[in-house]
């Protein structure tokens, strides 16, 4: 088994995998799809090449939400014009945004060569990759590393990938509970979802997502961060509304 590790980041991203006409919403975390069509371009799998892109489904996948994002709305004001170019009307859209997230993303099957060339690929790709929209390139610390280890054991060994200012909010506890979400079949006894994330087609006439499996667990990671500060037992809750020490005898 090999497994590449991937790391999402950045200003903003976006996951939709429930999105309809003018309303486009957003996941909290990377889908398999997305990391199929971010694999695909890099080997410059044309968006009509459909059996090429579904062979990728066969990838083991797993994500963790290392860093927990906020949800950003942005309103659009998009033109419609006319088969003939006439301008016929305006109309709103909304859009959806995860911002200041992190996630892990591991990918790995028991196809050895076909890793090596993902690898190759995603370090070297022919079409430009983003997260979930061509405005929203990936960062340079995209890639974080390809190991021997199966895409569980992967992101549980992978050390905390927060920002620096996030792991400070938190530096009171030595360590993190985090949450990832994988393909159902690879861990037993976790309760299990359906998400319509497995890809028929990505061309622009006619998308097409299947459901699949997916199951979710709980991953303790270390607070490099964490600092063991003393606790104050000491609290007097009159001093702080009135500024004097006031007894119950006093007010009687």
């Amino acid at each position: 088994m090999k497994t590449i590790l991937l790391k999402f980041a950045g200003p903003l991203q976006s996951w939709g995998t429930d999105s309809h006409f003018e309303t486009r919403f957003t996941d909290f975390y990377p889908s398999k799809s997305a990391v199929i069509g971010l694999i695909a371009a890099s080997f410059g799998i044309k968006r009509e090449e459909d059996q090429k892109i579904k062979e990728l489904n066969k990838l083991n996948f797993a994500t963790r939400v290392d860093q927990k994002g906020s949800l950003l709305q942005d309103y659009h004001i998009a033109k419609k014009y006319k088969k003939n170019g006439d301008f016929d009307r305006n109309y709103v859209t909304n859009r959806y945004y995860l911002e200041d997230a992190v996630s892990v993303v591991a990918v790995g099957c028991d196809d050895e060569d076909l890793m090596e060339k993902i690898d190759k690929a995603i370090k070297n790709p022919y079409f430009q990759n983003f997260m979930g929209r061509r405005s929203l390139p990936m960062t340079a610390d995209f890639y974080i590393k390809n190991t021997e280890e199966d895409p569980i054991r992967a992101i549980k060994n992978l050390k905390w990938q927060a920002a620096p200012w996030y792991k400070e909010s938190f530096k009171h506890k030595r360590t993190m509970n985090l949450h990832a979400y994988c393909d159902a079949d690879l861990i037993q006894g976790e309760d299990r979802r359906q998400r319509r994330d497995r890809v028929k087609s990505f061309s622009q006439k006619n998308r097409q997502f299947d459901f699949r499996f997916e199951s979710r667990l709980t991953i303790e990671v270390e607070n490099d961060r964490y600092q063991d500060l003393p606790l104050a037992t000491e609290h007097d809750v009159f001093m702080e509304i009135g500024g004097e020490d006031v007894s119950i005898e006093s007010r009687n």
